[in-house]
């Protein structure tokens, strides 16, 4: 049986208020979460870049140090050598003086000490992304500088001796770390038109240093290459685990609610869905403090189980007269509620706390979990559609997102057999499982859509979509959007490394129609459709794996659930 928490407990004074922390503006102050989470993904992560790194560098030392480029790589230095001019020289010292430590530290520090003040609010998490960024391009320069033990270029070196290995470059590594954060945060931050203009001109720079330590005659050609992949990889970890909690674009003008028939529905009773493996007793504090703020004094927690995932703790929220259901968990918990809330009218509030949080992203609610509760309760009920669907040994159900077959599930399937590194990496423990289940068999499949006349298909992977967006940006299902009414589904069928090339570019350009060929993605968009496959495949819901099976029916249902979305000028 599903319990509810209260909301006192021990500890608390007798009137059964809370202790508000808060800071010297008066403002409550959330604690940040997740940051042991974040330093073990940064750190593992590092450890398996500092081995990659140091596995390349013993590479170009040893065994293929007599394969081109290498053998290339005195030619180019004594060619740049014999090209030195004063002109050249002096613009090489600006060059490397870009990548030099102190040049580094100033600019981080700048920046670091910009984003804290000059905004109304400190962006602490760029903050953070840049600081450390830098940070562990540094570290890892160091070890590697220990471990790989490369000679200098015989040429006349204009800097002189270095005490440190010529492989990795750390002036181009340490560049390419301060000014691509910085691209990144231009892209991700800065409204302006010119902001892609001045992202390029901040990676131009560490390639200027590259050329200009090649220029003077510092490094070898692979050394400053392994430089730009120490700083890439340093800002790639240390973005995956501070980033990818930001905000996405939150879809256009969903249909809204009237006002008037909520009034007296959202200042009542709240039920606080928690998956306790994930939501933790200081959690539950935040998640109290944002509920205050918005005049919901007295939630009740509800936990989830290992056998019921939501839907049960909806069902008792909704018996218990609930008028507003915050569901704090990933996409699972998530559909689980959706299912009892459809048709309801009852407002959901999404928090995300799992893996993909695809919902959240798709709503444009920001990733943690205090701010996406705060944003969604300042902001407006909306209308979405759910997808109803059913299948061999499958009982109906609702999804808000997406249902897919063959090879996305088997990634699902296999990432959840390794639970460890899920925890871990987050969502790119699918990609990890990519390969394994790549090396699966294509399948063979009918789809009848609407009714219409039954279509015959090989592929890799079918997907039905309710939403388009996943983690990063990427819209994988351009033009799927939650409240059209419809569904829109992507059949993958490439074949060979051709055509997984042909198709990762026809879905970077969002290109694809409604024939298959060539690699190319099919998109159609429907109301209905039925599956039927030629043998049992593997199949997930709102990245949950939910066994195989040769059919698969999926029908939208229009405007089945409300949920509460931020404001689009927040």
């Amino acid at each position: 049986m599903p319990t509810a928490v209260p909301e006192r407990s021990a500890g608390l004074p007798e009137d059964g208020t809370r202790p508000v922390r808060t800071t010297s503006t008066g403002r409550p102050r959330t604690l940040p979460r997740g940051v042991a989470r974040a330093a073990a993904s940064i750190g593992a992560l590092a450890v398996c870049q500092a081995v990659l790194m140091i596995g390349i560098g013993f590479l170009i030392t040893g065994p293929a140090k007599h394969v081109w480029p290498m053998t290339a790589e005195d030619g180019v230095n004594r060619g740049l050598e014999r090209l030195r001019t004063s002109t050249l020289t002096t613009l090489s010292s600006i060059g490397s003086e870009l990548g030099n430590t102190g040049t580094v530290i100033g600019v981080t520090l700048a920046a670091c000490l910009a984003l804290i003040f000059i905004p109304r609010l400190p962006m602490w998490r760029q903050v953070s992304f840049l600081a450390l960024g830098v940070a562990l391009q540094s570290l890892v320069f160091l070890v590697i500088t220990i471990a790989v033990d490369r000679q200098r270029p015989d040429v006349h070196r204009l800097d002189g001796s270095l005490p440190t290995s010529s492989y990795t470059s750390g002036h181009t590594g340490a560049a390419t770390a301060v000014y691509g954060g910085l691209a990144v945060l231009v892209l991700s931050r800065v409204r302006s038109p010119w902001r892609r203009v001045l992202a390029a001109l901040l990676l131009l720079l560490p390639v200027l240093v590259a050329l200009s330590r090649l220029y003077r005659g510092m490094h070898h050609p692979t050394d400053v290459a392994g430089g730009m992949i120490n700083g890439a990889l340093s800002l790639l970890i240390v973005g995956h685990a501070l980033l990818r909690d930001g905000r996405v674009s939150a879809p256009a003008a969903l249909p809204e609610v009237p006002r008037a028939a909520l009034a007296e529905r959202l200042p009542g009773r709240v039920a606080v869905i928690v998956n306790p493996t994930t939501v933790d007793e200081s959690a539950r504090d935040e998640l109290r403090r944002v509920l205050a703020q918005h005049d919901h004094h007295e939630p009740v927690f509800i936990e989830t189980t290992a056998a019921d995932p939501g839907g049960g703790q909806t069902a008792q929220a909704l018996d218990e007269g609930a008028a507003l259901v915050v569901v704090c968990g990933g996409d699972g918990t998530v559909r689980a509620a959706a299912d009892r809330l459809a048709g309801s009218g009852v407002p959901l509030a999404v928090v995300p706390f799992g893996t993909g949080n695809l919902l959240a992203r798709n709503l444009g609610l920001p990733l943690t979990p205090a701010e996406a509760l705060d944003a969604a309760l300042g902001g407006a009920p909306r209308v979405i559609d759910l997808a109803r669907v059913e299948g061999d040994g499958l009982p109906a159900t609702h999804f808000a997102v997406m249902s897919g077959v063959g090879l996305d599930a088997a990634m699902m399937t296999y990432a959840e057999e390794h639970d460890r590194a899920k925890a871990m990496l987050g969502w790119p423990a699918y990609v990890l499982a990519a390969p394994k289940a790549m090396r699966g068999p294509r399948m063979s499949l009918s789809v009848r859509l609407d009714g219409g006349r039954p279509l015959r298909r090989t592929a890799r992977m079918v997907l039905v979509g309710n939403t388009g967006e996943l983690q990063g940006g990427l819209r994988l299902i351009p033009d799927a959007r939650p409240d059209d009414g419809a569904l829109d589904l992507l059949i993958l069928d490439p074949q060979g490394a051709g055509g997984w090339l042909r198709t990762v570019s026809a879905l970077l350009r969002r290109k694809g129609d409604g024939e298959q060929g060539d690699g190319q993605p099919e998109f159609r968009t429907f109301r209905r459709a039925e599956f039927t496959f030629d043998a049992p495949e593997p199949r997930e819901i709102d990245g949950d794996p939910v066994g195989t099976g040769t059919r698969l029916s999926v029908e939208v249902v229009p405007g089945a659930l409300t949920v509460l979305v931020p404001n689009r000028e927040s």
